[in-house]
Parts: C-alpha cells; structure tokens; sequence
C-alpha cells in the first residue's frame, strides 16, 4: 500500500489487493443519489471525467441506475471497477441477494462485495458466507464495511480468505492512526467513505486556509489527503462540475507536514 510519502499521480491508479485484484483509488460514492435520472447522470458523468471505479449498494436502491449508466457509457466491462454491498438482513439469503444485486447491475460479477455492516457476535458466520459467495465466482474480491478492528480480528481468526477492504468513514476530521496502523499490519485495504464530511467541515478555516495555499477547493484537499495516506476514496456527488472537480487531484502533492497537520485534525 501506499505511505503517505507516495503519490498517486492519475485517476486511473490502481492499489494491488491482499487478493492481486487491482481497485482504482479513486472513484464515485452514489449513496443518496436516487434512483433513475440522478444517478445515471453521475455515473455518465464520472465515466466521462476517467472514473473507473464506481460504489453502490443493496439499501442504496440504485444499481440498476448504475447498471445502465455503465451499459450506455459503452466501456469494455473489465475496464469498471463495480462495488456492492449486502445489507445485513439479507445474509441468510445472501446468494440470492447477490443474485438480485446482478441482475438489477446487468452484470455477470462485481469486483468487489461488501458485507454493509457487522452484525456483533456473528462476524465470524458471516465471513464464512461471504467466503462462499467468493467461491461461486460472482464477487472477485470481497470485504467489508464498518467494522471495527477488534471485529475484524473476529474475522482474522476464521478467515480462508482475507477481506481485501474495509469500507470506513473517513477523513482528517476523524482520522486515527492505531485504525491505520491495524488495517496495514493486517494486510487489509482501507477505503473512505464520506471522505468530503458530507459537507459538514468543507468551510473549516484551517481547511480552507490549506486549499487556498495550493489554489485548490477544501474538497480536493481532502481527497488529496486520503490519497496520498493510501486509502481508496470514494466521494460522493451528484453534480457534474463537483465530479469533475474532484477528480481533478493529480497534479500537486500536499507536505509532509501539511499532511501531518491535517492528521492533527482529529484532536
């Protein structure tokens, strides 16, 4: 994985996983995007602007929107990155579930299935099933979403296969590096979520005083960030100039130090 010394120099740089799968860093959250127009739009868009890599799920209830945004962009499948997630209530029917995720994504596979959220007590179940789902083909990669490291030192324990990622909210506003340092040591991927705050922090002053010192938008300063500590980063819009903009991260790299200030933010 990357340090945070290293760069990721073009939006179709990929991270090898703990599997060999390669998964773009960066990509499209379409969480609350709704159904229909809206999300076929963000994802036409995203493609557009060179995203490879786009992240849906079960309760977000627009995959097939995703499905035929990807459809209609006319690129080759295996150019795509597909994420997806199964609710929890649907693990004893998680194959069927799967099922029904791809047919409503017109997809044959996803690279990558997550299960949502943890279900306390019953981490180590749940990975034997999404160890199954892995065999049968029609998840390439498979991870998980929320879990705390004491939970996935649950799964540790058990696992055949290790989860590739784990999919957590993140951002220098709740960034902790003892996380950080479990999911390296692990050999697990991190990918962030919410990494723009969902808004809440965008006019931080000491955000803003960053973005205006390398003539770039707080938003790009915080994906910059997530990339260059190695995580993958998945900030979710559904307009066309922020999508573009957020991807538009490639050519500066933040300090060592103002990387290391931007850590401190979470104090």
């Amino acid at each position: 994985m990357l340090t945070m010394t290293d760069s990721v120099t073009s939006v179709s740089g990929k991270l090898k996983l703990s599997d060999d799968a390669k998964i773009p860093y960066f990509g499209l959250g379409v969480w609350q995007i709704p159904m229909g127009e809206a999300t076929e739009n963000a994802v036409t868009w995203a493609l557009e602007a060179g995203y490879r890599h786009i992240d849906t799920a079960t309760i977000y209830r627009n995959e097939r929107s995703v499905g035929k945004a990807i459809l209609n962009s006319k690129i080759p499948r295996e150019k795509v990155w597909i994420t997806t997630k199964l609710w929890p209530t649907g693990i004893a029917n998680a194959s069927r579930e799967l099922d029904e995720s791809l047919a409503k994504l017109g997809l044959d596979y996803v690279d990558l299935y997550l299960i949502h959220f943890p279900i306390p007590g019953l981490e180590k179940k749940v990975w034997k099933i999404m160890e199954k789902l892995h065999d049968s083909g029609k998840c390439k990669s498979i991870g998980v979403s929320n879990f705390s490291p004491n939970q996935l030192s649950k799964v540790l324990l058990i696992a055949n296969t290790l989860p590739a990622v784990n999919q957590i909210k993140l951002s220098p506003f709740n960034y902790d590096r003892e996380v950080h340092d479990f999911h390296e040591k692990a050999g697990i991927a991190i990918e962030a979520y919410s990494p723009l705050t969902v808004g809440k922090m965008l006019g931080d002053s000491r955000l803003q005083k960053l973005a205006i010192q390398y003539k770039k938008t707080s938003p790009q300063i915080l994906i910059r960030w997530a990339l260059q500590k190695g995580f993958i980063v998945i900030p979710r819009s559904q307009n066309r100039e922020h999508i573009i903009e957020n991807s538009e991260v490639f050519d500066f790299n933040l300090t060592d130090a103002h990387m290391n200030y931007l850590d401190s933010l979470s104090n």
